[in-house]
């Protein structure tokens, strides 16, 4: 199990790229507010242990023509952070002609929507971006990736204790959305279980 260590981060290591200079903790917080930004936009509603999910982007696709021109709109401040951490305009083309085609696909009633919950062209922008800083800066943990929100309070808690530092506790933070979740779909489905069960010998019983 990879156990995620922030707190070194607060040691910043400058690395030059093509044309700026930034710390390993600048494009950790500029990946990590991207991060939000496309959890907001494709998975406000997420599967546990997946990245798969419902967000913005499928709401605002119910309102016709609007709300797809919104969603485009909005998928060029991914692209706008994506710019910010250093990302060549050439590996983020396929996210524009994405945008487009989830604008265009929206704007089908219901299929449309759909459609919206699988395209998720932030969810895109931020892959090429998780990629390129993988490349360009050897960052290799995601936990500010896949949990966000939770990797920033973390970061904070950990400046002040040494208890939030430890692997084991940092873990169980990080995953705190899936162990509920999952604890919620296993007590769902034993309802499911049960209820059945009892339909079914009160048929019998009749």
């Amino acid at each position: 199990m990879d156990f995620p260590v922030i707190y070194s981060l607060e040691t910043s290591k400058i690395i030059m790229t093509q044309d700026q200079k930034k710390s390993r903790q600048e494009v950790i917080r500029l990946e990590r507010d991207l991060a939000k930004f496309a959890n907001m936009m494709d998975s406000l509603v997420r599967i546990p242990f997946t990245r798969q999910g419902v967000g913005a982007d499928a709401a605002l696709s119910t309102i016709p023509f609007a709300g797809d021109i919104a969603g485009f709109v909005l998928t060029f401040y991914a692209i706008y952070q994506a710019k910010q951490i250093g990302v060549p305009q050439h590996k983020l083309n396929p996210v524009i002609r994405l945008a487009a085609i989830d604008a265009v696909v929206g704007i089908i009633p219901v299929a449309g929507t759909i459609f919206d919950i699988f395209i998720r062209p932030s969810r895109k922008a931020l892959d090429i971006v998780h990629q390129h800083i993988r490349e360009e800066y050897q960052i290799q943990n995601d936990d500010h990736v896949v949990h966000p929100y939770l990797h920033e309070k973390l970061e904070q808690k950990q400046q002040y204790s040494a208890f939030w530092r430890n692997p084991v506790v940092s873990w169980l933070w990080l995953h705190l959305p899936d162990l509920i979740g999952l604890i919620f779909m296993i007590f769902f489905i034993a309802a499911i279980w049960l209820g059945t069960s009892y339909l079914w010998n009160w048929y019998q019983g009749q």
